[in-house]
């Protein structure tokens, strides 16, 4: 069996990585993928504490955070295509404002 540190690791990792993408970049396609692996860090944790206290509460809440995440999606790639084609562009510093 894997020891529970390598997940919470590796669950870190990928956090930082998805906080420095939502702070660093400026490519609003970028910074979505950010949140997500930001979503799955916290998913990977639910799951392997889960699994290592032999509990089904941490499966069924990644469920419900997956679902909230297709949703995401779904809302944000219609907002970024809809900002797209009026700005020709999907810089996050343009998107300040929300002017027609």
């Amino acid at each position: 069996m894997i020891p529970i540190d390598y997940f919470v690791g590796l669950s870190v990792l990928m956090f930082v990585v998805g906080i420095a993408g939502v702070l660093l970049r400026r490519n609003a396609l970028v910074v979505f993928m950010s949140l997500e692996l930001i979503l799955n860090a916290a998913n990977l944790l639910f799951v392997a504490f889960a699994a290592y206290y032999e509990l089904l509460a941490g499966q069924l809440f990644v469920f419900f955070v997956m679902t909230v995440a297709a949703a995401e999606v779904a809302v944000g790639l219609a907002l970024i295509v809809e900002i797209f084609r009026a700005k020709k562009s999907i810089d996050v510093d343009q998107m300040s404002s929300m002017k027609g």
